[in-house]
């Protein structure tokens, strides 16, 4: 099987690694020209696909239900353990970047959305979406992000269903409101009420990469990658990743799969499901926050940015923390007859090592989310080369083109 999963991704990227637009360089190579790769600052593309759309009934077993028809038809996915009538006044910080009205963080582990933006705090005002493990006695562990008394609790295990089990949504989605009138933004200020239908339309890109990679090297580049073989250099690591951490959300991921994606992190898995550890992808200002001096401090995070340094940083930006990206593993699907089609379905995260691109390195740090990390953790990483994100096959289904108007 897993070779069988080998050589689909070999097929997947025959002629898309190396295509008629992009001159591969040897890994390391100081070449800046790239005469054919463009190289420009990333500009977000002219339209956005439907892929499917999540209806959520804020109400003690209010249904969570999924459509891929443009709501025509619905299936259910889980329900509603516990509602909020609450809103979280402080959320967390990379929060303050995301629009208002839309979905502030996609993860294993939970769904912010931001309903309001306090400008005397300067802080997001959120409200979340849990899984099942948190409704019970000491689950929160695993999301330190998450304020209890505004969170709606599901039924849904972490890593299933709308957390990342092929229903998940991206950064920036708009959640809109049933009402009498219509589906509508949900509005500036809103504070969740019981029985509230909410509707989150997860579009993505009609232009999408087939890759994303990082060469984990001080003034490393940052490249997109299509199915047609053309190529974007769209930023600079300006510190590669040499350590793994505990990041508490990776305990509901597997090794090399994207536990979270906000407006300030991707947070990719290095341990296997039940287990911890990781490492974060975090944008310039953010590391330079008051708040994250031990980003700077320690080796778990890469931090990058534009391809000119006077370009303003990516927090909140396409196509790394904004639309693009999303958790989306199931470990069962190898146990399904289409799991071939399933895994080439989800997001994947490759390593270079030696020259050469293969599984992500497993390490993990067991099962506690606190306590110190051992000797090698912190240059566990160090001789990783670069790191690819696999991204999606398209689906074989059309994909309803989402109209300018609701952009």
């Amino acid at each position: 099987m897993i070779l069988a999963l080998g050589l689909a991704l070999a097929a997947r990227a025959s002629g898309q690694e190396v295509g008629e637009h992009l001159r591969v360089l040897p890994s390391g190579s100081d070449d800046r020209d790239r005469a054919d790769t463009e190289v420009r600052p990333y500009v977000g593309p002219a339209g956005l696909v439907e892929i499917y759309r999540l209806r959520i009934v804020n109400d003690a077993g209010g249904e969570i239900a999924g459509s891929r028809d443009g709501g025509k038809t619905w299936a259910a996915l889980g329900h509603v353990l516990r509602f909020t009538q609450k809103v979280n006044p402080r959320g967390f910080a990379a929060s303050t970047w995301a629009p208002i009205g839309t979905v502030a963080a996609t993860a294993v582990n939970a769904i912010h959305i931001k309903s309001d933006h306090d400008p005397q705090t300067d802080r997001a005002v959120i409200f979340s979406l849990a899984p099942r493990e948190f409704s019970e006695r000491g689950g929160g562990a695993y999301e330190t992000s998450l304020s209890p008394d505004s969170s709606i609790y599901t039924d849904l295990p972490g890593g299933e269903g709308i957390f990342g089990g092929g229903w998940a949504p991206f950064v920036g989605n708009l959640v809109g409101l049933e009402t009498a009138g219509g589906l509508e933004p949900l509005p500036r200020g809103y504070i969740p009420k019981r029985g509230d239908a909410m509707v989150i339309r997860v579009v993505r890109p009609a232009r999408y990469p087939s890759q994303m990679i990082f060469e984990n090297r001080f003034q490393g580049l940052i490249t997109l990658q299509y199915p047609d073989g053309s190529a974007e250099i769209i930023g600079t690591v300006l510190r590669p990743v040499a350590g793994v951490g505990r990041f508490p959300g990776t305990f509901f991921a597997g090794i090399g799969r994207i536990r979270a994606n906000h407006p300030g992190v991707i947070d990719i898995s290095t341990s296997p499901q039940d287990r911890i550890g990781g490492f974060q992808i975090i944008p310039a200002k953010h590391a330079m926050d008051p708040g994250t001096v031990y980003i700077r401090a320690n080796t778990q995070w890469m931090v990058v940015g534009p391809v000119c340094a006077t370009e303003p940083s990516w927090e909140g930006v396409a196509p790394l923390f904004l639309q693009y990206l999303q958790p989306a593993y199931r470990a069962q699907d190898l146990r399904d007859p289409d799991w071939e089609a399933k895994l080439l379905s989800h997001f994947l995260v490759e390593a270079k090592l030696k020259g050469e691109w293969g599984p992500m390195p497993a390490f993990d740090l067991g099962a506690a989310r606190e306590g110190p990390l051992p000797h090698w953790a912190d240059t566990a990483l160090l001789y990783v080369e670069g790191f690819r994100i696999w991204f999606p096959l398209p689906p074989e289904s059309p994909e309803q083109q989402v109209p300018a108007a609701s952009k």
